[in-house]
C-alpha cells in the first residue's frame, strides 16, 4: 500500500516524499483512513510502529481539507490575529490584552522528550501547509516563551500533563474549539501518576471531539479509561508490548560485581558494529556518573534525565541526532521518546523494575524495521527479574560470555534427583559437580571433629556438601562444622 492510497491531501504527500517515506506501516495503514472518516480509536501497538503519523496525518488532512473549503473565521476582531491586535494596543499606548488560545488539537504525552518528537514529526509532515501551528508545552520551559508561543494561538498543542494544568488554570487555554484529542502512550501517563490530571483535561474539552488512544496494552485501567472517553471506537490491536522484537538480537551478560560491570561495559562500547548507544540506569546519580566515566574513557557520552533544564535536555538529543553525542547514558522517564535512527545499540545497566520497561527501552534501537542490539548486564541476584522478562516477552534471551571477561560465578545447573535418604553417608568428595555419591550406612571409622559433636562411626567426608554417616555416635552439636559422626541425625560440614 502507498500514502496515496490512504487519501491524503496533496501537500501531505509531497511532505512525505521529501522526508523519504515510502510506504506506510501497518498501525498507519489501519489508523489513518479511520481516522480521516472520524472514527475515534483505540490503538495497541508497540514502540517504533509509526504511531505518532498514524494520528497527525489523518489530522493534518482535515485541516487542509477544510482550509480549501472554508474562508477565515471572523474572531470578533475583524479578523486579525492575536499579533496584530497586540500591535494595535501597544499604538494606542494600551497593554496588550491576552487571548486564551484555541487549540484545534491536543496531543497528551508523558515526557517532554516525546512531546519535542511529536511537535518535530509535525512540523514535517506539514512543511508545505498553511496556516498550521504546532508548538510544544511542557515542563522545564520558561514561562514567558510558553505565553509566546500560546499568544500565536496555534492549531496543534503537544503538552504533558502536569503543565497544561497550570495554563488551564490561569485561562490560558481554552478548548472550545478542540475538534482532536489524542493521548500518546496513555499506558506510561498512568504509570506516572497522571490520570487525575487526564480526566479533567478531558472533562474540559468538547463532547463531539474525535479521540484517538495510542497505548502499549488495551488492558486494565488503561482500558477502562479509554472506554470512557471514546465514542463507539475502533479497536486497532497491531502488537503488543509483548510482541518479540525479531530484528533485536538480545543477550544477557552475568557479571560478579560493580567493577566486573564496569569493565565488561567498556568492552561492549568499542565493538566496531555500534554506531550509537543508550545506556539504562536505575538512577539520576548513576546517569551523570557513568556518563563522566565514559568521557574519561575517551567516549563522546552525554547523561539524559529529569533533573536537567530542558535546554540542556534539548542540547544533548540535538547532538545525539547530529552524532555528537556517540553514548546516551539516560533513566527510563527521560528517554522516553527518543527516535535517533542511528542508535544501534541499548545496554540496560540496570535491569529495569517492569517487564514492560524492557520492551520500550529496547525498542530504543531496530526502530523502523532496523536491526538492533540490545545487552543486559546482570547480577546473579537478579535471574528472577530477567526470568519475569522472558515470562513477559513470551521468549528465552540468551546468555553470552567473553573470553576475558567471564564472570567468576556461574548459574547453579538444577541438580538431578540423588535418590537420598536419611542416614545415608556420603563416603567421599569424588562426586562430579551437581552429583552425589553415597555410602552404604554405617561405613567407615571415626570421631567427631566439630564444635561440640560427640560420637563415633560413619563415613569421613571433607568435600562440601557433606553429610555424616550412619555409625552408633550420636551428634548433637552444632550444624556446621567439621565431622564425621552422625548417629541416626544428618550431619552437616562445610556447607
Amino acid at each position: 500500500m502507498t500514502f496515496e492510497a490512504l487519501g491524503l491531501h496533496t501537500s501531505i504527500l509531497k511532505a512525505l516524499t521529501e522526508a523519504g517515506y515510502t510506504a506506510p506501516t501497518p498501525v498507519q495503514q489501519q489508523a489513518v483512513p479511520a481516522a480521516i472518516s472520524g472514527r475515534d480509536l483505540m490503538v495497541s501497538s508497540q514502540t517504533g510502529s509509526g504511531k505518532t503519523a498514524a494520528f497527525m496525518l489523518p489530522s493534518l488532512h482535515k485541516f487542509a481539507v477544510a482550509a480549501e473549503q472554508q474562508q477565515p473565521v471572523s474572531n470578533g476582531s475583524g479578523g486579525r490575529t492575536p499579533n496584530q491586535e497586540a500591535q494595535s494596543a501597544r499604538s494606542r499606548g494600551e497593554r496588550p490584552r491576552f487571548r486564551p488560545a484555541q487549540p484545534k488539537m491536543l496531543v497528551l504525552t508523558p515526557t517532554r522528550e516525546l512531546a519535542l518528537q511529536v511537535t518535530t514529526a509535525t512540523d514535517k509532515y506539514g512543511v508545505f501547509m498553511r496556516r498550521v501551528k504546532a508548538v510544544s508545552i511542557l515542563g522545564g520551559m520558561p514561562y514567558p516563551k510558553q505565553m509566546q508561543l500560546l499568544s500565536r494561538n496555534p492549531e496543534i498543542l503537544v503538552a504533558t500533563p502536569g503543565r497544561l494544568i497550570d495554563h488551564m488554570e490561569s485561562g490560558k487555554i481554552d478548548f472550545s474549539q478542540l475538534q482532536v484529542l489524542v493521548l500518546d502512550e496513555a499506558d506510561r501517563m498512568l504509570d506516572m501518576g497522571f490520570i487525575d490530571d487526564i480526566e479533567r483535561i478531558v472533562a474540559a474539552t468538547p463532547e463531539t471531539r474525535q479521540t484517538m488512544l495510542f497505548s502499549a496494552t488495551l488492558d486494565g485501567v488503561v482500558g477502562s479509561m479509554a472506554k470512557r472517553i471514546t465514542r463507539d471506537p475502533l479497536v486497532i490491536q497491531i502488537a503488543s508490548a509483548a510482541t518479540k522484537h525479531e530484528n533485536i538480537q538480545q543477550r544477557v551478560h552475568f557479571v560478579d560485581d560493580l567493577s566486573h560491570k564496569n569493565r565488561l561495559l567498556d568492552h561492549l562500547l568499542r565493538d566496531v558494529s555500534m554506531d550509537q548507544a543508550v545506556v539504562f540506569t536505575a538512577t539520576k546519580r548513576d546517569a551523570d556518573n557513568i556518563a563522566d566515566r565514559l568521557n574519561i574513557a575517551g567516549f563522546a557520552a552525554a547523561a539524559l534525565h529529569g533533573d536537567m533544564h530542558q535546554g540542556a535536555r534539548n542540547r544533548t538529543l540535538d547532538g545525539m541526532r547530529r552524532g555528537q553525542v556517540r553514548v546516551l547514558v539516560a533513566t527510563d522517564v527521560a528517554a522516553r521518546g527518543i527516535d535517533v535512527p542511528g542508535i544501534t545499540h541499548v545496554f540496560n545497566y540496570d535491569l529495569p523494575k517492569f517487564p514492560e520497561d524492557y520492551v520500550h527501552r529496547i525498542g530504543r534501537t531496530g526502530r523502523a524495521g532496523r536491526k538492533g542490539t540490545a545487552v543486559s548486564l546482570v547480577n546473579h541476584s537478579e535471574g528472577m527479574n530477567v526470568k519475569r522478562i522472558e515470562r513477559f516477552t513470551k521468549q528465552t534471551i540468551p546468555v553470552d560470555v567473553i573470553e576475558g571477561y567471564e564472570p567468576k560465578k556461574t548459574a547453579s545447573a538444577p541438580r538431578k534427583s540423588s535418590g537420598w535418604r536419611p542416614g545415608d553417608n556420603r563416603r567421599n568428595n569424588t562426586a562430579k559437580p551437581g552429583q552425589r555419591t553415597f555410602a552404604k550406612p554405617g561405613n567407615g571409622t571415626g570421631t567427631g571433629a566439630g564444635p561440640r559433636r560427640e560420637g563415633s562411626g560413619g563415613g569421613y567426608n571433607k568435600g562440601p556438601h557433606r553429610e555424616g554417616g550412619n555409625g552408633g555416635g550420636y551428634n548433637k552439636g552444632s550444624r556446621f562444622g567439621d565431622s564425621n559422626g552422625g548417629g541416626n541425625r544428618r550431619s552437616y560440614g562445610d556447607r
